[in-house]
């Protein structure tokens, strides 16, 4: 009865495999191609994006390929989506290296081909949330019996993590061997480490939202809540009304929301120089470095905003229902380097006592990297193109 239910599912995952064998019997694998693909957006970004650069500038005559997709259930886009699996089917086969950041269908439908490696820079710093295997018959995850047919998080040739202390989680979550997830850093938190950029950026977004004026800012970054690849409705458990009376004189309030969640958020008018719903305009690990403080519920953005020793505060009013639809790899309250609020009032006397603990957050930074140096992307590439890998 299940299988009935996931039959389109089986039947996309042998009709990837039919255009991938067909593919390799065809076309050689090219020695000098590398595939970067995501479901997070429509264009690079994030670790692939800072990869892609290093790897670039080292080799300006490869050549890269970039499949990226955000699915639409309309009839079109699945029309669209199809058409998109068999590019992946195509460049899975020829690529050397075939460089994912997040869950990626076409990678588990397919046995990899010898020459060629399957690079996993998951998206997320640290180990907080629990993904991929750790989440096994939870509301989140896949369930055991769409694992015997489909094996998600399968075929990874290589992983690369923030630390040494998350090794273990995944291992867990992608139900593979730690000898081949290497603590060599994240990508994308080079960008924290260059700082006269960093000054131009806030110029730009100024000039963008000139009602900000010279305030300090106050980044709201929610995870996402939802299965599958989008969230319709998201409801805050901030007062951004009750916020404004407060802060207004000397912050604002930029809001982040994760790629997979829709854009709809309710602002009052009369909060709309206060509160700034960032959308396209500038991307997470830039908002980040301009950011004063940082208000999450439970996303992982915390991991690369410790890098900058900087405030964290947590609200959420579904901390027990989140835990219970997915779970942490921590326990959640003595975890988190900042303190937890479930209503707006507490989380501004905090930010207007300045009650805030750096030590905690330097300690935090220091336990989920290894290293600190802005030499990420540097180091993975060097370590992708060693001899004696898997190719």
């Amino acid at each position: 009865m299940y299988a009935l239910k996931i039959l389109p599912t089986i039947v996309t995952k042998y009709f990837i495999r039919s255009v991938f064998y067909l593919s390799c019997l065809i076309f050689k694998v090219n020695p000098e191609k590398v595939t970067f693909a995501s479901y997070r957006a429509t264009k690079i970004q994030g670790n692939l994006y800072h990869i892609y650069k290093e790897l670039h500038g080292k080799f300006p005559n490869w050549t890269c390929n970039f499949l990226f997709k955000k699915y639409n259930s309309s009839l079109f886009g699945k029309f669209d989506y199809l058409l998109h699996m068999v590019k992946a089917s195509y460049h899975l086969a020829t690529s050397r290296f075939f460089i994912i950041d997040d869950f990626y269908f076409p990678v588990y439908a397919i046995k990899p081909r010898k020459g060629t490696d399957i690079i996993q820079l998951w998206h997320a710093a640290g180990a907080f949330k629990k993904f991929g295997i750790s989440t096994v018959d939870k509301q989140f995850g896949p369930s055991s019996e769409y694992l015997k047919h489909i094996k998600v998080h399968s075929n990874y040739t290589r992983v690369y993590v923030s630390s040494t202390e998350v090794v273990p989680f995944y291992a867990e979550a992608f139900d593979m061997s730690a000898d081949r997830i290497f603590p060599l850093g994240l990508p994308r938190t080079d960008y924290f480490f260059n700082e006269p950029e960093h000054e131009q950026l806030k110029e730009s977004i100024r000039k963008k939202f000139p009602g900000m004026k010279d305030k300090k800012i106050i980044l709201y970054a929610p995870t996402f809540r939802g299965k599958g690849h989008y969230q319709q409705s998201f409801q805050c458990p901030i007062n951004f009304s009750e916020m404004r009376k407060h802060l207004a004189e000397e912050y604002v309030l930029l809001i982040h929301l994760h790629p997979y969640m829709g854009s709809d958020l309710n602002i009052n008018e009369e909060d709309k120089d206060f509160v700034f719903h960032i959308k396209d305009t500038f991307n997470i690990e830039q908002l980040l470095t301009v950011a004063d403080i940082l208000v999450t519920d439970f996303s992982s953005v915390i991991f690369d905003y410790s890098l900058l020793v900087r405030p964290i505060a947590f609200i959420a009013n579904d901390l027990d229902e989140y835990i219970k639809e997915r779970d942490f790899y921590y326990p959640f309250l003595s975890f988190i380097p900042g303190p937890f609020f479930t209503e707006t009032e507490s989380l501004v006397n905090w930010i207007a006592n300045e009650e805030f603990d750096l030590v905690k957050i330097k300690q935090f930074r220091d336990r989920f990297f290894d290293c600190i140096d802005g030499k990420a992307s540097h180091r993975i590439v060097n370590h992708l193109l060693e001899k004696g890998s898997n190719l």
